[in-house]
């Protein structure tokens, strides 16, 4: 994948720290607390698939990237259930029967497409009755947040409007609008039962910004903002819930 050097590169920033923390506390509230078989669509490192699997469910992990899926098998503990699948998101009906999953992530992945119906409807698919999706996308309605408190006054004026952006791993994507994603997700009966910003605070950090020694009260804010209005309308990122 292009960028997937620079990605690796900025796990441990604070960026990504805050990212993956607010979308594990999140979650946590919505898996259910039996066993579940639960699909990572496009799970790259792996940190959410192996961060359920301690908490005892059935894991199966989508990547097309071989060195990403490495980085993701070294961390699998002693008694993790964790199948790990080296295959691209579009071959999802090929690789897995219809209602297979009771809970599908798929996590920084729909941004990538153009289109984001197909990969929308392969979810709904794979999805059993009654089970849950949680998908985590560019807040489209927020697009001017992050280059106006950076002082690029420029890129704040395009970013009004805009579909997509450059992100900062020099990949262009595709942002998503929280009404627009409701309607594409309820033309396959997927209803949003909760939704979150992420990144409400520190989408403007420096990639290099390195993690602080506050960083619980640090997140103890992000995930109030992130489930609070007005706050969560301008995050960095939309996590939704849906069912």
């Amino acid at each position: 994948m292009t960028g997937e050097s620079s990605w690796r590169d900025r796990l441990g920033n604070l960026r990504n720290v805050v990212r993956q923390e607010l979308v594990t506390r999140q979650l946590a509230r919505h898996l259910p607390e039996e066993p579940a078989r639960v699909l990572d669509v496009g799970c790259g490192q792996g940190t959410q698939a192996l961060r359920v699997a301690a908490r005892g469910h059935h894991v199966t992990a989508l990547d097309a990237s071989a060195d990403l899926l490495g980085l993701l098998r070294q961390g699998i503990e002693p008694g993790m259930d964790v199948r790990i699948v080296h295959g691209d998101v579009d071959r999802m009906g090929e690789l897995f029967e219809p209602g297979s999953f009771d809970v599908v992530l798929c996590h920084g992945v729909l941004m990538y497409f153009d289109d984001p119906d197909p990969l929308i409807a392969a979810l709904a698919r794979v999805l059993a009755p009654g089970g849950r999706l949680s998908l985590l996308v560019r807040n489209g309605d927020a697009m001017a947040m992050r280059p106006a408190l950076l002082n690029d006054w420029a890129a704040a004026r395009q970013a009004f409007g805009a579909e997509g952006y450059t992100n900062r791993i020099g990949v262009r994507a595709r942002a998503d609008r929280l009404e627009d994603l409701t309607r594409r997700l309820a033309v396959h009966d997927l209803q949003v039962e909760e939704w979150y910003g992420v990144r409400v605070f520190t989408d403007a950090a420096a990639n290099e910004a390195p993690v602080p020694a506050d960083l619980e009260e640090l997140l103890e804010c992000e995930e109030q903002a992130g489930r609070t209005d007005p706050y969560r309308r301008v995050a960095a990122l939309t996590h939704l819930v849906v069912r």
